[in-house]
């Protein structure tokens, strides 16, 4: 059985919105100091929907994966839609069961962006 599923993987190995922009209207970097994952997330933001978002970022398959797809989620999303999505909402976008030790993997683009957009 695999350790990750097959959308993990993909969105590991071949992670969609992985870059800069070049004039992002919000930029985060956060950090996991347990488990040494780092990213960085820059949105542009114009009449409160998110038009582009890119992230930079070194870490485990969940975290990479974790921020790719949750990029790709929240282009032409409000930011308040972006305010209200949950952990749980996250996890069942990755389709996978997460154990309590590596939750903050799979959280840290999404604290990211949260605390990007304040």
């Amino acid at each position: 059985m695999d350790l990750y599923g097959e959308l993990i993987l993909e969105h590991y190995k071949h992670p969609l919105n992985k870059g800069v922009l070049k004039k992002p209207t919000y930029s985060r970097r956060e950090a996991n100091p347990v488990c040494g994952d780092v990213v960085t997330i820059q949105l542009l933001v114009e009449k409160n929907v998110v038009k582009d978002v890119k992230f930079e970022g070194e870490g485990c398959a969940l975290s990479i994966a974790s921020a790719s797809i949750l990029t790709d989620f929240i282009k032409g999303k409000t930011v308040k839609e972006i305010k209200s999505l949950t952990d749980e909402a996250l996890v069942e976008m990755l389709g996978i069961s997460v154990g309590a030790v590596r939750i903050k993997c799979v959280l840290l683009p999404l604290k990211a962006i949260k605390n990007a957009l304040g």
